[in-house]
């Protein structure tokens, strides 16, 4: 049965233990058939980007892992002119060392950019989903950055298992229609916050009433700091009222091009 990847973000604390331990299993070890040895510099088959949205003091911060996405239509199998990229049962993607020239037009075709090339070995690198230790068998039977998530944030499993959490998770770069096998959750999508106050009294306002419409629709309430969040929208325009005890105000025009911070606004 083929074997999926499942990347929770939201339970992702950004230790990076992922990364370290692919670094561990592969940098320095020679696994061959599966893998020449991953350099010490330069290369990261599993990589941890952090993303810090917003403008101070409303920040978020999320961290993405990126590695090679086991494509059911992987465009590297289709660019290698030496059929060094194959597709195994279990639905992980590999380069054949042995039979790689090097000519790097993988590298290219890769749309997530997750395709190294290893200068002094003269060939194309990337992750094999420790295809090793999944056909060794013994106490790791799953990749070491899985093995490695403290917070159970990456899971790997058949795909059968996961039908429910792939149910709700999304891909990355749906567009380039490869069929990844590698599946997220809770990827961060845009925010608008700020802060209400009262001018007369210089307070914050708790419990007023936001209202959220245009290219998405929403409510939320000031908190005890007079703070409110709207997340999860799409990229648009939204205008904003805010309501409390007869008084109001409007903001329009909001682009969520990036998340936005409105700031500290005065209802009166």
């Amino acid at each position: 049965m083929a074997k999926v990847f499942i990347n929770d973000v939201a339970e992702c604390g950004g230790c990076y233990n992922c990364q370290v331990a692919c670094k561990d299993e592969h940098c320095g070890n020679d696994w061959s058939p599966y893998a020449k040895p991953q350099p010490v510099w330069g290369q990261f088959w599993c990589k941890l980007n952090e993303h810090v949205r917003g403008q101070v003091p409303k920040v978020k911060v999320a961290y993405v892992l990126t590695r090679c996405n086991h494509c059911d239509d992987a465009p590297c199998i289709e660019a290698c002119p030496d059929t060094a990229i194959s597709k195994r049962n279990d639905g992980l993607v590999w380069i054949e060392p042995a039979k790689c020239s090097g000519c790097k037009l993988c590298l290219d075709a890769c749309p997530y950019e997750s395709i190294y090339f290893n200068e002094d070995l003269k060939l194309a690198q990337k992750c094999t989903g420790c295809a090793h230790l999944l056909d060794r068998g013994g106490p790791i039977d799953e990749p070491r950055c899985v093995d490695a998530c403290a917070m159970s944030a990456l899971m790997f499993g058949e795909e059968s298992a996961f039908s429910s959490e792939i149910s709700q998770a999304e891909v990355l770069k749906p567009e380039e229609g490869t069929n990844p096998r590698a599946y997220y959750l809770n990827l961060p999508k845009r925010f608008i916050a700020g802060t209400v106050y009262d001018p007369s009294s210089n307070e914050v306002v708790i419990g007023a009433t936001c209202t959220l419409s245009g290219a998405g629709s929403g409510t939320a309430t000031t908190d005890e700091f007079g703070d409110f969040w709207f997340e999860g929208l799409a990229v648009g325009a939204f205008s904003l009222k805010i309501e409390k005890d007869g008084k109001s105000l409007t903001k329009d025009n909001i682009s969520t091009e990036e998340d936005v911070n409105v700031g500290d606004l005065a209802l009166s």
